[in-house]
């Protein structure tokens, strides 16, 4: 069962959806389904019932019907047909209705049934509705989606209400219960784009998906850092203890319409501690790179269900990759509700490393999952959209020549002997039957210690990377810590699709809390461009500049950093990066240059880099802008609470 929606492609845009860049994504389904329009959505329906016999006129290439029955069932009305504008959409099926042309309303009016209302699934229908007047003449009702409009003040474009920067929007995960909190870090990055009064609207949800708060946010100035803490939500709103979904819609922004965050899910004294990577606002059909437990854990999955409708029961399942099987979750899921699965329990047998792949319809975004071992550490992390739009890529194997290593996934190898690194390729898409893949040992400064080649790893199978025992093999740690690339290795054939991707684990070896983390390849610091790659977060491609957001913990938790240059292809020797210490005021108060080896890395402690005084005068706001503008860097950030836990994952830019 998938909601018939459409969420990652959207017409509005030249080249569709880009991950990780500023937009991408429809707007349609966020319009319909946001939850300040869900009431006037269910209202319209409710009112089109009473009316009688209701026309379609669906004019738009994007049907906006099939979303509205979707979520709000648009067919239960009593539909004496559906109507189209453009010629091209006559015969297509709509609502179970074979679509007619528009100009076949005239003479339905006057059918013995006759109909008593139009509705246009349109926004800005004004002139749909002149153009019906004029064609059907009369006073008969026509209703539009413009009923479910949000307020105007929120718009950031008031001309064009589908506009993606219109719907800036996303989900966190808010829990505060049990002894443990929430903290949602970010920047004003908006106002940086030209925002001048940007805001945000929030509406915190608990597990049934009953509103808990509802509130206007002030953002801070251009380029100063916020943050959401679940405590003062709680107590500035007389709350309880949950956990459920965050909306977060950034009103009158410019630049970006995606609500970008880092999320860290800790106890008071720090014994716990996670952080994860925004929800990706797009709901997808299926979602992977979810390691299955290993011996004496419990894995659950935290779905935070992104709709105004009910999950249906049965329309949730878990299989582990490459398998047939599939296990559905029995109970349902309330509109904006948030649900655990026991992923264990629905595939008793699965065991790390196998990988485990969620079926999720569209119903909800990136879901986060919660790993308790044993001796009751606990560790959530987020898995990643699989692509069922992908197929193989032919000219992928004939690139070498003109994009050197291609498409790479670089990870971190964290430093030796504090944390033990494993890394684990995961099939990331549909048509991924297995995985042509060589990873690559880097050390600091660029060299390559090591290669192996992995083979056309099957779907089904798992080959687990142990690099502390990898590094041992090269003849020791040396620095202590790198990066592993891995890129496609067409020795023994197979075919690719640019969607590449591996997850890390990490193990602090004093205290044995983990950390996970999953990223996928792109191609870097090349001029050439293939297709949309190497991708920008500015500017279209190449994406040659990095900008990206660290944020800084509250003592006694210390800020850590792995920066890493990966290229593509041979590239400036040296990186000229930029580590900039922001302020309260969204001021730089000091900066330190770095230099990182080509196919090298860094990895730092926010405390090394600057003083104490400095960090002090930056203030509990304080954020580090890694900057360089000769080259694109992948970072990866986390915490650490001395010996007892610590937390990792990819940061993102804007």
């Amino acid at each position: 069962m998938t909601l018939a929606i459409d969420t990652f492609s959207n017409p509005n845009l030249r080249q569709g959806w880009r991950p990780g860049n500023n937009f991408g994504g429809s707007t349609l389904f966020k319009a319909l389904g946001h939850p300040k329009a869900a009431a006037a959505g269910h209202a319209l329906v409710a009112r089109l019932r009473g009316l009688g016999r209701i026309a379609v006129y669906d004019p738009e290439p994007e049907p906006a019907a099939a979303h509205m029955d979707a979520f709000f069932d648009l067919a239960s009305c009593d539909l004496a047909g559906v109507y189209v504008q453009r010629v091209e959409d006559v015969g297509a099926m709509r609502l179970g209705l074979t679509a007619q042309p528009v100009t076949a309303l005239a003479a339905a009016l006057g059918h013995p049934t006759g109909i008593d209302a139009v509705l246009v699934t349109a926004f800005d229908a004004q002139a749909h509705e002149r153009q019906l007047r004029a064609l059907l003449g009369g006073d008969l009702p026509i209703l539009t989606l413009d009923a479910l409009r949000l307020p105007e003040g929120w718009l950031s474009n008031g001309r064009r209400y589908l506009d993606p920067l219109n719907f800036a929007t996303n989900f966190a995960l808010i829990r505060d219960e049990g002894g443990r909190f929430t903290r949602i870090t970010s920047a004003n990055y908006w106002a940086m784009y030209g925002a001048e009064d940007a805001a945000l609207w929030c509406a915190a949800f608990d597990g049934d998906g009953h509103v808990l708060a509802e509130w206007e946010e002030a953002l801070p100035p251009a380029g100063v850092a916020f943050t959401l803490d679940s405590r003062e939500i709680r107590a500035r709103f007389g709350l309880p203890p949950f956990t459920g979904s965050l909306f977060l819609h950034a009103l009158r922004v410019k630049g970006h319409d995606v609500v970008k965050y880092a999320l860290d899910v800790m106890n008071a004294d720090g014994s716990q501690l996670s952080c994860t990577h925004d929800a990706n606002a797009w709901p997808a059909d299926l979602y992977a790179g979810v390691p299955a437990p290993g011996e004496g854990e419990r894995l659950l999955l935290l779905v935070q269900n992104s709709h105004p409708v009910a999950i249906p029961a049965g329309a949730i399942g878990a299989r582990l990759m490459g398998s047939e099987a599939i296990s559905w979750h029995a109970a349902g899921v309330p509109p904006f509700g948030t649900a655990e699965l026991d992923l264990g329990a629905m595939l008793p047998g699965a065991r790390f490393p196998q990988q485990i792949e969620i079926h999720a319809g569209r119903y909800f975004v990136r879901p986060r999952y919660e790993t308790i071992t044993g001796n009751a550490r606990v560790r959530i992390a987020h898995a990643n959209v699989e692509r069922t739009d992908l197929d193989a890529d032919p000219a992928l194997p004939g690139l070498a020549p003109i994009m050197g290593k291609g498409f790479i996934l670089p990870l971190p190898v964290l430093p030796q002997p504090d944390f033990a690194s494993s890394l684990l390729p995961t099939p990331m898409a549909t048509c991924q039957a297995d995985l042509p893949v060589t990873a690559a040992l880097h050390g600091p400064d660029g060299g390559v210690l090591d290669e192996r080649f992995l083979g056309r790893i099957a779907r089904a199978d798992s080959v687990v990377l142990d690099c502390g025992d990898w590094l041992a093999a090269c003849g020791g740690p040396g620095a202590g810590w790198g990066h592993v690339e891995f890129r496609y290795d067409f020795r023994d054939g197979g075919s690719a699709d640019g969607w590449l991707h591996a997850l890390g684990r990490y193990t602090q070896q004093a205290s044995g809390h983990a950390a996970e983390t999953i990223f996928g390849a792109h191609i870097y610091n090349t001029v050439a461009v293939y297709r949309d790659e190497p991708q920008s977060y500015t500017h279209r491609p190449p994406g040659l500049t990095t900008r990206l957001f660290l944020r800084v913990g509250a003592a006694p938790l210390r800020t850590l950093c792995h920066l890493i240059y990966p290229a593509s292809t041979p590239w400036h020797a040296l990186s000229q990066t930029e580590l900039s210490l922001i302020d309260g005021r969204g001021e730089a108060i000091a900066h330190r240059a770095v230099a990182i080896p080509c196919n090298g890395s860094l990895f730092w402690y926010v405390d090394e880099q600057f003083t104490a005084q400095e960090l002090a005068a930056a203030g509990p706001a304080a954020w580090v802008r890694v900057r360089d503008g000769t080259c694109r860097l992948f970072g990866f950030h986390g915490l650490q609470n001395a010996d007892s836990s610590f937390c990792l994952d990819h940061m993102f830019g804007f």
